[in-house]
């Protein structure tokens, strides 16, 4: 193991739960083991020397021998922290675990919720704890004009957002026809950036060729949604740097991962999971895909390049790359096959060991944004208009989807699931006024009976359910309605009805994120009994009402074409456009 010199006790804190197996914190003064170098690409044995939270020396110790290994802190170079469905205190307390010390976080999607009182909370938040959270001005909110939001982030908003140092960069631009229309908002707001030096994020799935160098030409300098390497490589022959994603439901890293073979790209490629559910962050983190890396063969320093050194440099974030002068932010691990990470340390603090955090729980305040009223069976009822409909098809591990068409079931002269083609009913209901459901059909969560609902349904978060009857999913959803957000899981047929709630603006809890992680475990398992192969429902249901990823979403206004940017119906008729029969 490491050698500790001499630890100073800083902190003393009384023991909330068992996940913190201390009650007390630590700063180092000195550590040492074999120091991986990856600015200079070198390996050495020697000791760290650490005051006021710096390295304020490295002394090199030829011939000494030590069975483990410093390394630079992961940084996630993408990520809504809502999508964990916890604050970012919480959040943290379970990524330091795995060995992540810094994260660049968009908070678009409380911004939809609650606008710049939504990003200030997730700022105050954050400040409670030690770990190196470096958020972004929301670039897009509402995401569309075709959705209903509960804020808008002006041009004026943005700008005094960017003025805080603790700002850092302008969030992915999701409109990336705004972007090649040239539109007046879309194109203040990243003058804005140039203006205070700030990187600007892309979002552009699919984008290829003049469009795309038009896209990059704006000044936009990364990319986390391409899906195909071709994509990708497009995107960084016109200067793009690219984000490997792999999140809970989008998951890119197959389709991505020889990007990491190439010299060229050595500084140009990250690590990112977009969104992480909080059961899968009990598991792991940017940590993971560093190990699939090496696994395959990867040369192990151009792999931490991408966890560790190039977000940082991009970005020009405050987290430590084992120099002298630098934060002492660092991981200690076994070995560099295996990685597993022993100790995490930010600012020279001890933030986790042995896979527990050292770091209490702590209660936050739940500001929320939800005023629907219950629904009835009825308003989930949809007229037959013609034999055929549109249908979205959901794919495993994907954020698009395909357009198909389908016989439609008619009952009584009302569209109903296929449960027998898995073709179910989705719905979407305003959270933010009593409005009338939106209502379409989706192919792949195989459900044989019941429905899931949750609040969480970007980028708007309206409530989104899917089911296989009307009456389910109106349950579902009331269950989210009188809970003011969450995910639900509903079977009447059996006298199923659990709710996981999330009172911080209806996307998030403030409760322990260990005990959150459990509670979703148990929902998640539910909603699988109902019939669904999925690896993630709730995630994938939860990227159906995102209208900036094509092909075909629905959001509380009705069923929309990303391909086009417009509606569409639910029904076709003889001259319906339609790309794929069932």
């Amino acid at each position: 193991m490491c050698t500790f010199v001499r630890r100073i006790m800083h902190y003393s804190f009384t023991h909330f739960n068992t996940t913190v197996i201390h009650t007390k914190m630590e700063s180092v003064n000195q550590i040492s083991g074999n120091i991986v170098d990856v600015l200079n690409n070198r390996i050495y044995p020697g000791t760290l020397h650490i005051n006021n939270k710096r390295i304020t020396n490295i002394t090199e110790q030829a011939g000494s021998q030590y069975d483990t290994y410093i390394i630079p802190g992961f940084v996630d170079a993408h990520v809504h922290i809502e999508s964990s469905m916890l604050t970012p205190y919480e959040f943290a307390r379970m990524a330091v675990v795995h060995g992540t010390v810094a994260t660049v976080s968009d908070p678009h999607e409380i911004g939809n919720v609650l606008g710049v009182e939504g990003v200030e909370y997730m700022l105050d938040n954050a400040v409670e704890i030690p770990f190196k959270f470096n958020f972004g001005a929301p670039s897009c909110v509402p995401a569309t004009t075709f959705e209903t939001a509960g804020a808008n982030i002006s041009v004026d908003d943005v700008d005094a957002l960017l003025q805080r140092d603790d700002i850092r960069y302008l969030s992915e631009m999701m409109n990336f026809p705004g972007v090649l229309f040239k539109d007046a908002t879309v194109m203040a707001k990243i003058a804005l950036a140039k203006k205070y030096n700030k990187p600007i994020d892309g979002h552009a799935p699919g984008l290829r060729g003049e469009k795309a160098a038009q896209y990059i030409s704006a000044g936009i300098s990364t990319d986390h949604e391409c899906f195909t390497l071709p994509e990708a490589l497009d995107k960084l022959d016109y200067g793009m740097k690219i984000l490997i994603r792999e999140g809970s439901a989008a998951k890119n890293y197959d389709a991505l991962s020889p990007l990491l073979l190439v010299d060229a790209y050595a500084d140009r490629i990250m690590f990112c999971s977009d969104d992480k559910h909080p059961n899968d962050l009990v598991v792991g983190h940017i940590n993971e895909l560093v190990k699939r890396s090496v696994d395959k063969g990867f040369d192990v320093m151009k792999v931490l390049r991408c966890a560790c050194i190039n977000p940082v440099q991009h970005y020009n974030l405050p987290v430590g790359l084992l120099q002298k002068g630098d934060p002492a932010d660092f991981v200690i691990i076994d070995n560099l096959q295996d990685l597993r990470v022993l100790e995490t340390y930010i600012d020279g603090f001890l933030m986790a060991e042995n896979g527990q955090t050292r770091w209490p729980y702590k209660a936050a305040p739940m500001p929320n944004n939800f005023h629907s009223k219950r629904k009835k069976v009825s308003d989930f009822l949809l007229a037959a208009k013609s034999e055929r409909i549109r249908v979205i098809e959901a794919l495993e591990g994907q954020l698009i989807t395909n357009p198909l068409e389908a016989k439609a079931k008619v009952e009584n002269g009302f569209a109903v699931s296929n449960v027998a083609e898995d073709v179910l009913k989705l719905v979407v209901v305003n959270r933010y006024q009593d409005a009338p459901p939106a209502v379409a059909f989706i192919k792949n969560f195989g459900l044989q009976r019941g429905a899931i609902a949750s609040s969480v349904a970007h980028d708007s978060h309206n409530i989104i359910a899917v089911g296989v009857d009307d009456a389910d999913i109106c349950e579902a959803v009331n269950l989210l309605i009188d809970a003011k957000g969450g995910l639900s899981v509903c079977d009447l047929s059996k006298n199923i009805k659990e709710v996981l709630p999330l009172p911080v603006a209806g996307i998030m809890t403030a409760q322990n994120g260990y005990e959150v992680a459990e509670a979703y475990t148990k929902i998640d398992k539910l909603a699988k009994s109902l019939g669904t192969p999925l690896y993630a429902p709730y995630m994938t249901l939860s990227f159906m009402a995102l209208l900036v990823i094509p092909s075909l979403k629905l959001s509380d206004l009705g069923l929309f074409d990303g391909g086009k940017f417009v509606f569409t119906d639910v029904f076709v008729d003889e001259t319906g456009d339609v790309r794929q029969k069932m």
